[in-house]
């Protein structure tokens, strides 16, 4: 049998667009930070599945001596999630994440910040009698439709866009979209909107009763059951406040 010949290029070096999670770090030890997750996740240890992630510390302002990286980083893997870089540390601090195997990034990577439209150049008026010119016409967003119902173990990603998904979804299951999620069949599972930050993002559901809802990042879990007045009925999630005072409101949703 005639050998192959060994690819001229063994290393290549490719650009790439990376989905990550950014998590935004209000502490550094170990035991708080574990029972914060523990209270967010409401102990479910499989709820992310080996999604990348940023940890953001800028919000901190009086940074520790030190940080346990083994201990941190220990704790995001055991639910599932892979930490690969820092942004927000102090200088003093950048040796030891680079010696527990982080990138250090600049402030402003993966900000998400949107461009700043220029602003709009005045213009003439209309000549007298000139025929009425029609505005262009506006490009609705995209949209990802899941027709199917997703069973337990299933994930669904809508990198950019709303999710609608028209067979619901089972307890066990994960949905994840940078914008708004309609769920016309049962709302089961996990559900998490505006991922990449969108404050607007909110959930709409004909049957809730999902496991865990979050929007921005900010989670809410039901282990003492689904409210009542939306329980197995159309309600809609939306994120209110601001800074640390951000909270989930459930509301129901009037569907006659």
């Amino acid at each position: 049998m005639p050998s192959v010949p060994p690819h001229p290029k063994l290393v290549e070096f490719q650009g790439a667009t990376l989905g990550v999670l950014v998590v935004v770090m209000r502490g550094t030890e170990p035991a708080a930070l574990a029972d914060a997750l523990h209270k967010m996740m409401g102990g479910m240890g499989d709820f992310f599945s080996g999604e990348a992630a940023i940890l953001d510390f800028s919000p901190i302002t009086a940074p520790p001596e030190r940080i346990d990286w083994t201990g941190v980083l220990s704790l995001f893997r055991r639910y599932r999630l892979q930490p690969i870089g820092v942004r927000g540390l102090p200088t003093e601090l950048e040796g030891s994440a680079r010696q527990a195997g982080l990138a250090n990034l600049p402030a402003g990577a993966l900000s998400g910040a949107q461009p700043v439209a220029p602003a709009p150049t005045p213009q003439a008026p209309p000549p007298p009698n000139a025929p009425a010119v029609e505005p262009p016409a506006t490009v609705a967003a995209k949209t990802m439709v899941v027709d199917r119902y997703l069973r337990t173990g299933q994930q669904i990603y809508a990198k950019g866009c709303d999710l609608i998904l028209v067979g619901g979804l089972s307890n066990g299951a994960e949905v994840i979209a940078d914008g708004n999620i309609h769920c016309y069949g049962p709302l089961r599972g996990r559900a998490i909107a505006g991922a990449q930050g969108d404050t607007r993002a909110r959930i709409f559901s004909s049957n809730f009763g999902p496991e865990l809802v979050a929007i921005a990042g900010v989670f809410r879990t039901f282990e003492k059951g689904i409210p009542e007045a939306v329980a197995a009925k159309g309600a809609q999630v939306r994120l209110n406040g601001s800074g640390d005072r951000q909270k989930l409101d459930i509301d129901p949703l009037q569907l006659d």
